[in-house]
C-alpha cells in the first residue's frame, strides 16, 4: 500500500523526446536545463525520435498514466542518420507536424511542443 501511494505521487510537467544522436546532447541537455526544473520531466530517446510514433506514443501514454505529465515536446535534428537520405528539414516538419496531430487526437489534455534542432545548436519552433 505504501509503495502504491508513493507512485501516485509522482508528477512530472512533460516527456521530452529526442534522437538518440551523441552530437545533440550537449546542446539537448542545456536547452532542458533552462526550460525545466531538476526532476520535472521523464526522456526518451529513439533514432529518428518522431520517425518512431508507434514508439513515442506508447512512451507518452506510460508518462501520462504514471506521471500525469501536461506537455510533450518532440525534437527532432538536423543530418539524422535514421532518416537516411530522406532526411531533409521538410520531412521532419511534415513527421512532427503528424505527430502533434496524433498525440493531440489521443491526449488531448497534452499540450505538444516541436521543435527542429540545428547542427550549430539552434532550436526551431515547428507550429
Amino acid at each position: 500500500m505504501v509503495k502504491y501511494l508513493l507512485m501516485s505521487e509522482h508528477k512530472a510537467e512533460a516527456i521530452v523526446i529526442t534522437c538518440i544522436d551523441f552530437r545533440f546532447q550537449e546542446y539537448i541537455n542545456n536547452w532542458i536545463t533552462e526550460n525545466f526544473k531538476p526532476k520535472t520531466f521523464d526522456r526518451g530517446a529513439f533514432a529518428g525520435a518522431s520517425r518512431s510514433l508507434a514508439t513515442i506514443l506508447s512512451q507518452i501514454e506510460v508518462a501520462e498514466r504514471l506521471h500525469k505529465i501536461k506537455k510533450a515536446v518532440l525534437i527532432n535534428h538536423e543530418d539524422c542518420g535514421a532518416y537516411g537520405e530522406k532526411g531533409h528539414v521538410d520531412h521532419h516538419v511534415r513527421d512532427l507536424k503528424l505527430a502533434s496531430k496524433v498525440i493531440k487526437a489521443i491526449f488531448p489534455k497534452l499540450k505538444v511542443k516541436t521543435y527542429y534542432l540545428k547542427l550549430n545548436g539552434e532550436f526551431q519552433p515547428i507550429v
